[in-house]
């Protein structure tokens, strides 16, 4: 009973040792690994000599010494066991922690004749079998019936640390990724304002996250003999959320721009892009898209397609009156063959054109009320007296107060087409 109870306390210390070193924030494995070898060494409760670090090296088939410390007979720097020359490591991930008689030639000669070694860190899988990514070899004058507890709990704690310390340089990757594409999606942005004749214009993009789906851009034509000018504007968002949202949006956006530059039809824009969509991207393929041209007509006709967007709002003041730009065909990518049709509207002087994403009439309050597209309607009502830009904000700080307290967030992405009476 005592002989129990003194391996349960033997085993609680060894554990509060190893848990408390490795609370140190370390860079990498190896560093964790060369710093906990060297703290058992020199703890006198483990009666341990000496310890290495071997790293495994799959293509070589072999573990490569990468630390050595304490009273041990040096080897030479990066030497290698071969696993064909010690089969007793095609156990090791199933044992775990093995006390073997040394085999390798120049450890012997180095005076190391019994050994115990433990596994730790991710397990990888060749196609010899598996192998632990690390090794951790202690030698000792004497090897007591507690060592193999104690080495147990060592590779057990440890691979825990070292889980936790990639999964630490994983994720600031990824922030650094992340970090990269906003800079890049920001980038593609268009300047919020912009005047075209007797029209302002002011977009605005708020990603959820650090990069999102949504996107918006304004095209204008060079102005080319016998051809009218115009300035096409572009809102779109695509299925999915955060990185694969933002490559599908960067990808729509390219190919749209492209298609746009060689002055193809509005519908069969739509249609080519549809298709193309439809063959890269093979889950969560859909993205919804509205585009429209501003025109210098005499009666400033307005041509547009809705590929099963948000339907934008068309305010025109001088009659109070409202009309929505409802879908002229589906969504993008979810058939191969899809028609879509050009409708217009006349934008009079003081006429307001509001193009907006779902994270704008979708925002949710704390009970999980939606914004919506009233509220909407209400606010550009107070603020059609505003400028482009004036209103646009308006409706952006409202829809932020609405949701301030909700848990749900998406992409916002709102442009406000306002024409003026004179330029």
């Amino acid at each position: 009973m005592q002989e129990k109870q003194t391996l349960q306390q033997h085993q609680r210390e060894t554990y509060k040792l190893v848990e408390k070193l490795i609370s140190t924030e370390f860079k990498d494995p190896l560093e964790l690994l060369k710093r906990l070898v060297k703290e058992i060494v020199d703890h006198t409760g483990f009666d341990i000599t000496g310890g290495r670090v071997w790293e495994f090296i799959p293509e070589d088939m072999a573990y490569e010494l990468r630390m050595q410390y304490g009273s041990v007979e040096k080897i030479p720097e990066n030497y290698r066991i071969f696993i064909a020359d010690q089969p007793f490591l095609l156990d090791l991930v199933k044992e775990r922690t093995i006390t073997t008689i040394e085999t390798d030639k120049l450890l012997k000669e180095k005076g190391i004749k019994l050994y115990s070694v433990t596994g730790v860190g991710q397990i990888i899988k060749t196609k010899n079998g598996k192998f632990y990514k690390y090794l951790l070899g202690f030698n000792a004058p004497e090897i007591k019936p507690t060592f193999a507890e104690t080495l147990t709990i060592i590779s057990s704690v440890a691979t825990v640390a070292l889980k936790n310390i990639i999964d630490t340089i994983e994720r600031k990757k990824i922030r650094e990724d992340l970090y990269q594409a906003a800079q890049i999606q920001k980038n593609l942005f268009p300047d919020h304002y912009l005047e075209f004749y007797d029209y302002e214009v002011y977009g605005v993009c708020i990603p959820d996250a650090e990069v999102g789906g949504d996107y918006f851009d304004y095209l204008q034509i060079e102005e080319k003999e016998n051809e009218e000018e115009r300035l096409g504007i572009v809102v779109g968002d695509a299925a999915s959320k955060g990185l694969s949202a933002a490559i599908q949006a960067l990808f729509v956006s390219g190919a749209f721009r492209m298609g746009w530059s060689y002055s193809t039809r509005m519908s069969d824009l739509f249609s080519r892009l549809n298709k193309l969509i439809y063959k890269t991207f093979q889950y969560e393929r859909f993205v919804t898209l509205f585009y429209c041209e501003l025109t210098l007509s005499s009666n400033r006709l307005v041509l547009y397609v809705n590929a099963g967007h948000c339907a934008p709002i068309h305010y025109r003041v001088d009659s109070d009156s409202i009309r929505k730009l409802e879908p002229t065909g589906g969504l993008l990518g979810i058939l191969s063959n899809q028609k879509f049709r050009v409708e217009n509207i006349r934008m009079h002087v003081g006429d307001i054109l509001v193009l907006y994403t779902d994270g704008i009439t979708e925002s949710m309050d704390e009970n999980h009320n939606l914004y919506g597209e009233d509220r909407l309607i209400e606010i550009l009502k107070k603020s059609k007296d505003l400028g482009a830009k004036e209103i646009a904000f308006s409706i952006i700080e409202d829809v932020n107060k609405f949701s301030a307290k909700s848990d749900f967030n998406d992409d916002k992405t709102i442009i406000v087409v306002k024409r003026r009476e004179k330029y």
